[in-house]
């Protein structure tokens, strides 16, 4: 087993890398929707969500995967509510790719997150 830190992403604050792998499987830790080296959020759900969509794209390519190599994605969001915007920016950003998925409403993240997605997928066939 490996672990993987992405230089596109913020360091992780806790004890924990962006992602591990072991064989030929890429486990990507939650990513919130910071921004390489910010502490500010972006506003509003549309924002967070293709700023957690990039950060989860940037450890799979730092582990040697890729978008199109996802086989299982699980997306916490903060309201309910925010699912159909999460659904449209998610599907236009991944495009072809439809990986096993999971949405779990949980009120609370961290930071004040509206959005964390963390993520499975292979490594990229060479």
């Amino acid at each position: 087993m490996k672990t993987i830190n992405s230089p596109q992403v913020t360091l992780p604050a806790g004890h924990y890398s962006h992602a591990t792998v072991a064989g030929n499987l890429v486990f990507v830790s939650g990513q919130l929707p910071f921004p390489l080296d910010s502490k500010v959020l972006p506003e509003g759900i549309e924002a967070q969500t293709l700023q957690a969509l990039k950060n989860v794209e940037s450890v799979l390519i730092s582990a040697g995967s890729s978008l199109p190599n996802l086989l299982n994605v699980q997306i916490f969001i903060s309201d309910i509510a925010l699912w159909p915007v999460v659904n449209q920016v998610y599907s236009e950003f991944l495009k072809d790719a439809k990986p096993a998925r999971t949405i779990v409403p949980c009120n609370t993240l961290h930071y004040g997150a509206l959005i964390e997605i963390n993520a499975v997928a292979q490594v990229a066939e060479v």
